[in-house]
């Protein structure tokens, strides 16, 4: 017995010592800015002064009316990238799954948008925007439609944000519906072809349960990331009109780099830490057990 646990405690160091630069990075760059920042979320703490104030900033800071619209603009984000990116992604994956002529070139250009720096995406996005000389209006004028000031009037700036994000996004998620595909026994398809099973009740029934690991992780990934969303708004809106298009990440990078207020950033620093715990939970938690691996 002494001999085997000491053979099993050897291969245990072995496997720590291999994992130990991991757990070193992991605790300087994960763990302890998160503790940070929730203990300096109970200070109010502004160039460099510090003083405990408790749960007072966490209530000056959810109190506030534009952290609301913030949360809201994220929401709508959420709602408005998710489905349809991760649907989109889907047809796609079906179309170039298929065997045919230019597939290799296809498959290139739906991913290459997710090669872009989100920087250079919000530059050209910038320009199809542009009132009167950019892209879109110019299309529109082709059947004397006037465009709107899509960056420039709350009621569009979010919705121009969402096409944009969805046509960055879908390619990233088509790639990995695609290896799922590839990866589905070819007996059950040609069980369905034998049975006469419709396209369409082939992906309901057959395809679309099959594939849905692959998309628990990419309705995960594309969750956490609608709220880790900053560059696009620093180039694009800088968060306007009037708070339309801020998110919660652009908040906190304004209210800690412009405004110097630290206790306020390490605030929304813990809501957006709970918001993404909260969301990973739920889909492995919940999700995860009704899904058919």
């Amino acid at each position: 017995m002494t001999r085997r646990f000491s053979i099993n405690w050897k291969e245990n160091a072995f496997a720590y010592a291999l994992l130990l630069p991991s757990l070193v990075f992991l605790v300087m760059f994960t763990f302890y800015p998160t503790f940070k920042s929730i203990y300096l979320s109970f200070f109010s703490s502004t160039f460099g002064a510090q003083s405990f104030v408790g749960f007072e900033q966490y209530a000056r800071v959810l109190s506030d009316d534009v952290f609301f619209k913030v949360i809201k603009n994220n929401l709508i984000l959420v709602i408005g990238t998710v489905p349809t990116s991760l649907l989109l992604a889907i047809y796609m994956a079906i179309w170039v799954n298929n065997k045919m002529k230019g597939n290799g070139f296809l498959r290139a250009s739906f991913f290459y948008p997710t090669l872009i720096p989100m920087i250079c995406i919000a530059n050209i996005w910038l320009f199809i925007y542009t009132p009167d000389y950019g892209l879109l209006d110019k299309f529109l004028s082709l059947f004397g439609i006037d465009g709107a000031n899509w960056l420039g009037e709350p009621g569009w700036v979010m919705y121009s944000m969402i096409v944009m994000l969805i046509w960055k996004e879908a390619g990233f998620f088509m790639i990995f519906y695609l290896a799922g595909l590839q990866n589905l026994p070819g007996d059950v398809y040609e069980a369905a072809k034998i049975e006469g099973a419709k396209p369409f009740h082939v992906f309901r029934k057959i395809t679309f349960p099959l594939i849905m690991p692959t998309t628990l992780f990419c309705m995960i990934v594309a969750t956490t990331n609608a709220f880790k969303l900053v560059d696009h708004l620093y180039i694009m809106t800088k968060g306007g009109p009037d708070n339309a298009s801020n998110l919660l990440l652009f908040f906190l990078y304004e209210t800690a780099f412009s405004f110097w207020d630290m206790g306020a950033a390490s605030v929304l620093t813990v809501v957006l830490l709970v918001i993404l715990l909260a969301i990973s939970i739920f889909n492995y938690a919940y999700l995860d057990k009704r899904i058919h691996y």
